[in-house]
C-alpha cells in the first residue's frame, strides 16, 4: 500500500501523523511511505529522518494525495485537502464531523473512505482518542492556572500554593479520561 503523510496546514497544528519510526515499520513491511516536505518539522523531525527510515519525500500536497492509497493526518482536512481526495482512497485522521456539516458533505462527495480516529473502538474503549484526552486533561489545569494569575486577569491564586499559603481549589467536571487526568494533575500541584 502507498501511505501518504501530508504536512498539517491547520493553524497552530504542528504535529505529524506518522513519526519516522512508524514510517520505518511500514517500509519494513513492504509499504511505500510518502511524506510531504517538512511534515515533521514542527515537532523536530526533518526530512532526512524520514529518508533514513525509508520514506520518500514529496514536495506538494497535490503530489502526495495523487499517489497515496491511504492518507494519514492529525487534523480534519481543510477544503484545499478535501478537493484532493478521490474515490477508492482512504483517509485516516481526526474528523469531528458532528460540528462540521460542510466537511461531512465534502468528504461524502469525494468518494473516499474516511475513518475518524475518534470513532475507532476496541473493548468498549477509544484507544486512539484516549492519549489526546489525557493530554487535554493535564493541560487544562496548567492553562487554568495560567489564567488565575493577576497579570492575566485572574484573582492571583497559585494552584500549588507556597509555604504559608494554601493551594488553590480545583473542581473537575467529568470523570472520563480527560477529567481523571485533570484531577491527577491538580492533585500533584497541591
Amino acid at each position: 500500500m502507498i501511505v501518504g503523510v501530508p504536512k498539517e496546514i491547520k493553524e497552530q497544528e504542528y504535529r505529524v501523523a506518522l513519526l519516522p519510526a512508524g514510517a520505518g515499520q511500514l517500509v519494513k513491511h513492504r509499504h511505500r511511505v510518502l511524506v510531504q516536505k517538512d511534515a515533521g518539522a514542527g515537532i523536530g523531525y526533518g526530512d532526512d529522518d524520514y529518508r533514513r527510515a525509508g520514506a520518500e519525500i514529496v514536495e506538494s500536497p497535490e503530489e502526495l494525495f495523487a499517489a497515496s492509497e491511504l492518507v494519514v493526518k492529525v487534523k480534519e482536512p481543510l477544503p484545499s485537502e478535501t478537493a484532493l481526495l478521490r474515490p477508492g482512497q482512504i483517509l485516516f485522521t481526526y474528523l469531528h464531523l458532528a460540528a462540521n456539516r460542510a466537511l461531512t458533505e465534502a468528504l461524502v462527495a469525494s468518494g473516499a473512505t474516511c475513518i475518524a480516529y475518534e470513532s475507532v473502538g476496541c473493548n468498549h474503549r477509544l484507544p486512539l482518542l484516549e492519549p489526546m484526552s489525557e493530554i487535554a486533561g493535564r493541560m487544562s489545569v496548567l492553562v487554568g492556572g495560567h489564567y488565575l494569575s493577576k497579570s492575566n486577569g485572574g484573582s492571583g491564586v497559585l494552584l500549588g500554593g507556597v509555604p504559608g499559603v494554601l493551594p488553590g481549589r480545583v473542581v473537575v467536571l467529568g470523570g472520563g479520561t480527560a477529567g481523571i487526568n485533570a484531577a491527577r494533575m491538580a492533585a500533584g500541584l497541591g
